[in-house]
Order: C-alpha cells, then sequence, then structure tokens
C-alpha cells in the first residue's frame, strides 16, 4: 500500500475548525519552513486508513488462540459506556464533588474486584500486568522493610511463571529463584521447601499455570511460604479460568494484579492501553499508592480510567452468573479442543486442562522438520492467528492456545480442521517453510529483518 506521503495530491481538506486561540510565539522556538506535510482529500484520508486497517489483524478479524493472553471479544456496549461524556468531558483535577459518577466507577469497580480475588483493598493505579506485578512487589518489599525484616532479598517463581515475573522482582530489587516443575508441570513442592529460608521474601505464582494447569497442592504451596515468613504474589494473567468459581484470596495469597484488558474484556493488543489493578489483604493495605504509608504514585491520578469503566461495565451486564459461564465456558472450549486434538499433536500435562493448553512439536520437528514456528506461520495462510509460540520455556517447540469462551462450536471445529489439515501437511513431506503466502507479508527473512531492519521506505 502506500503511504500517506505517497498520496499526496495537493488537495486540501478543512479537517478542523478554524482556531479562534493564538499566540505568538518567540521567532527563537518557530520553524524556518514549514514542516512537509501531506494534502489529501478526505476521501483519500478515509481509504488510507481503511487501507490500513485491513492490514492489521485483531480479534473482530478471526480466531485469536494467544496463549495466556485471553484474546476474547469485547463487548461494544464496554465502548458505549465509556465514551459517555459523563466520563471523557471530565479532568482528574476537578473539585471531587463534581465528578461523583467517576468516582462512584473507582470504588464499585474496586469492590467487584476485591469480591472476585479474594482481597481486601484495592488500587487502579496500574497500566498494566507487569506494571501491578511492580507495584506488589513493592508492597512486599514495604512490608518486610517496617518489620526489620530486610534480609528477605529472595522472591521463588516457578520456572514455567511469565516472563515478566522475574523481570518485576529484578525491578523491584529482589534476587531471583527458581523452582523446577514436576513432570506433571506442577510447581515441585519438595524443592520449593528446599529454597524457603529467611532470606525468602515472597513466591511469584500463576495458578493455573502457564501449561494451563490448576496447581492441586496450591494450599500446601502458600502455607508453607508463610510459615517460612514469606508472602504470596499471585500473577492474575490467567484468572479467565478461575472468574467466579475460586479466589486467590482464599488460596493463600496477600497480593494479586488482575489484567483488565485480558479477563475482564477491554481491548488488549495493539500497545493499549491496558489496566492492571492490585489487589492485596489488608495488612499491606497501607503501603498502596493511595495508602497512609504509601510506597508512592506508580500511575497519574487513577490510571486509565477508560478502561476501568469498560470492565466495569463488563462485569455488571454478566453479573455473578454470567462471569462463572464465562469461566466454565472458556474452560470447555479449551478441554474440547485439547480432545481432539491430542491424538495427533502432544499435549503437555495428563487430564483436563483449564481456559488454555500447550502442545509440543518437537516429536513433529523430529518426524516432518516442522517446527512450530513454521506451523505458526502456516496457519496465517488459513486465516489463524498463531498461538504463542515458545512458551513457557520449558516446553520444546510449545504452542499455547486459548480459545477463550467467545468462540462458537462451529469456529473451534474449523480450527479443528485446520490443524488437523495442517499435520497431514506435514507428514506428507511439506516443511511449510515457505508459509505465509497469502498475507500482506509474505514469508520474510527474520535473519537480516532483526539485524539490518528496514525503518523507512
Amino acid at each position: 500500500m502506500k503511504l500517506i506521503f505517497e498520496r499526496d495530491n495537493g488537495v486540501k481538506s478543512n479537517y478542523l475548525d478554524k482556531c479562534e486561540v493564538s499566540y505568538k510565539l518567540d521567532d527563537k522556538l518557530c520553524r524556518g519552513s514549514d514542516v512537509k506535510l501531506p494534502e489529501v482529500s478526505e476521501g483519500e484520508l478515509c481509504r488510507h486508513y481503511t487501507e490500513l486497517a485491513g492490514n492489521a489483524y485483531g480479534v473482530n478479524n478471526g480466531f485469536y488462540p494467544l496463549g495466556s493472553c485471553t484474546m476474547k471479544y469485547n463487548p461494544k456496549i464496554n465502548e458505549k459506556i465509556a465514551s459517555l461524556s459523563g466520563f471523557t468531558d471530565i479532568h482528574p483535577l476537578q473539585p471531587k464533588q463534581t465528578v461523583c459518577g467517576a468516582t462512584e466507577v473507582i470504588e464499585l469497580l474496586s469492590k467487584n474486584l476485591c469480591e472476585l480475588t479474594g482481597m481486601d483493598k484495592v488500587s487502579l493505579q496500574p497500566a498494566a500486568g507487569a506494571h501491578g506485578e511492580y507495584l506488589g512487589l513493592l508492597l512486599i518489599k514495604a512490608y518486610h522493610r517496617d518489620n526489620n525484616d530486610t534480609k528477605r532479598n529472595k522472591i521463588i517463581i516457578p520456572d514455567s511463571a511469565h516472563g515478566t515475573n522475574p523481570a518485576s522482582a529484578a525491578m523491584a530489587g529482589f534476587e531471583i529463584v527458581n523452582v523446577p516443575s514436576t513432570k506433571d508441570g506442577l510447581a515441585d513442592v519438595e524443592k520449593l521447601k528446599q529454597y524457603l529460608g529467611d532470606d525468602t521474601a515472597g513466591l511469584m505464582l500463576t495458578n493455573p499455570n502457564t501449561l494451563g494447569l490448576f496447581d492441586k497442592n496450591i494450599l500446601e504451596i502458600t502455607d508453607i511460604v508463610h510459615k517460612a515468613g514469606g508472602l504470596n504474589y499471585y500473577d492474575g494473567a490467567n484468572l479467565n479460568a478461575i472468574m467466579g468459581i475460586a479466589r486467590p484470596g482464599d488460596m493463600g495469597f496477600d497480593v494479586v494484579h488482575v489484567n483488565l484488558h485480558k479477563t475482564f474484556s477491554t481491548p488488549h493488543g495493539g500497545g493499549g492501553p491496558g489496566s492492571g489493578p492490585v489487589g492485596c489483604k489488608s495488612f499491606l493495605a497501607k503501603y498502596l499508592p493511595e495508602g497512609e504509608q504509601s510506597i508512592g504514585r506508580v500511575k497519574a491520578f487513577y490510571g486509565n480510567f477508560l478502561v476501568a469503566i469498560k470492565a466495569l461495565t463488563y462485569i455488571l451486564s454478566l453479573g455473578s452468573d454470567g462471569l462463572l459461564d464465562a469461566s466454565q465456558t472458556a474452560v470447555l472450549n479449551a478441554n474440547y479442543l485439547k480432545s481432539c486434538l491430542g491424538d495427533s499433536f502432544d499435549i503437555i500435562g495428563n487430564g483436563y486442562c483449564m481456559h488454555e493448553f500447550v502442545m509440543s512439536l518437537q516429536q513433529l520437528k523430529d518426524k516432518t522438520g516442522v517446527s512450530a514456528l513454521s506451523f505458526a506461520k502456516a496457519l496465517l495462510d488459513e486465516g489463524i492467528h498463531p498461538p504463542t509460540m515458545y512458551f513457557p520455556l520449558i516446553v520444546h517447540e510449545a504452542l499455547m492456545i486459548e480459545p477463550t469462551e467467545t468462540e462458537s462450536k462451529q469456529t473451534l471445529d474449523w480450527v479443528i480442521d485446520v490443524f488437523m489439515a495442517l499435520h497431514k501437511r506435514a507428514m506428507s513431506g511439506d516443511d511449510m517453510k515457505n508459509a505465509p503466502q497469502k498475507t500482506y507479508i509474505s514469508k520474510v527473512d527474520e535473519v537480516s529483518a532483526a539485524r539490518k531492519p528496514i525503518l523507512k521506505a
């Protein structure tokens, strides 16, 4: 497609009303010549952005099984409510009595998130999940500091964790201790016991984990961490599997972040905005950004407010029964796909999965030469966004698949057919190394693209 500069035809359009405010800048602040901006008609401008949109792929375009990201459909009522002038035409520095509706949204969402997670207090400030992790870890750090227990400088993290976990812990000034997984894909409790000591600040855990497995030992795990003097942090990235069914607070967790842009259906991807509220038990509440012994602000004002409105709209639209049904359907959809693909693909973990599952294409690669990367690129040609690739790192040639609750059985059956057809192609000798060919950008030289990127036309 053409760049907007290449569409320049010298035709001017009055897109903006004439500005009634003028200000004379000092000459030294002014340009010596006019900035070169393209001039196109309104019609050409619309065509340009429509063409751009057509080259992007999102949940409105098709199946998007990006594991651990919960790329569910975003109901349009969320956007409608968030666009109301009472929410968009206000300023955070207005007197509180003039924004009572906005403050009620904050209070009501916080109350609902506390109820869903089993926490006592919530801050909406963090702008994303990793941002929330950072805040949660600072709460843990402040707690140990106030107890004159500064030797607790280690955070224990399973080897199946999201990469943001160790990164956030390191940013907060902690040392990282990795706990290996058992052959069943769960945290090794015996190894965990060996790593616990008087230098343990806490444990970071995702449950269900990145393999889509709910840890049956969770109560024992959180209990032994507490007995060792540490605190338990819950990574809420996979909350969509247990929403309305189980609560991190009841599992023994002290701090949790949730992803409004995942579990609660506000748009995810494309750079945001996201939102990663942090909830905690009452004994940690004073350290929250709004607390009397605050660790400090982590975001201006109240965080990404319009994202919070969309999440609250979703929660109130579904109600408690609807939220429960969403999680149960997400788990059902994942298990349906897993069951139908299990005879041909190597699925990690025995028994039922939760909202997602991981398959290893190592055996397929050994037999046919088709890697997880090649298989994923072949999916692009079939109109399917690839699953998360090569994660978690403990699984070789991994594809992590999360269908979410918003996909129909008809769509899932089509996906199964596509996966089986590609498997048949691989077994027949097609290495798929030329895929994709039907996408806007076809097969690229990834090494050259990484080492010698072309950043302009």
